[in-house]
């Protein structure tokens, strides 16, 4: 079972970081998607058993705070533990390296990682398989369409409720490749 308590703790800790964020395309504020994210995780506890729920909830909500704000690992390690720390920055990319490995790298350290922040992942793919924002090429849909399908491919063992929901997405993303 998962707090709410946790759930609150993490959402207004996102917030705060993320505060100023849109979500790409839109004038959404970011924490959208963070939500959403998180709501797929919430929608899996009830097709599948999670041993941490907590963890895949804070990680959801957490998931881009490494990658995407000032936040540091360190003031993440002492607001969440260890544990929900190396989950985010395992779902955060290394931009030390080319960008052209950075999704593979994720992966691999995401391999490394407890069932629970692997779902993230999927999670967010998830989210993100909706509208691609208006200003993305032909190309760019495309190399994201296959990216899914690696992330798809290397984590489908994590949770077959996401994994399921992940290669509908894929599938229905095609439709922006015709437009």
């Amino acid at each position: 079972m998962w707090s709410q308590e946790s759930y609150r703790k993490a959402l207004f800790f996102a917030a705060s970081y993320h505060a100023e964020q849109k979500y790409p395309g839109t004038e959404f504020p970011y924490l959208i998607h963070l939500n959403l994210v998180a709501s797929e995780v919430i929608a899996s506890f009830s097709y599948t058993e999670a041993k941490n729920e907590d963890l895949s909830l804070c990680a959801a909500l957490l998931h881009d705070v490494l990658e995407d704000t000032n936040c540091t690992f360190k003031a993440l390690s002492i607001e969440f533990g260890k544990e929900i720390a190396d989950g985010v920055l395992a779902l955060s990319k290394n931009k030390e390296l080319p960008k052209s490995e950075q999704m593979r790298d994720s992966l691999q350290r995401l391999l490394q990682q407890p069932i629970e922040i692997q779902k993230v992942k999927l999670a967010d793919r998830i989210t993100n398989l909706s509208s691609p924002p208006p200003y993305w090429t032909k190309e760019k849909i495309k190399e994201y369409r296959e990216e899914a399908r690696v992330i798809y491919e290397t984590l489908k063992h994590a949770d077959v409720y996401l994994a399921s929901r992940l290669l509908s997405k894929i599938q229905d993303y095609a439709i922006h490749l015709n437009n």
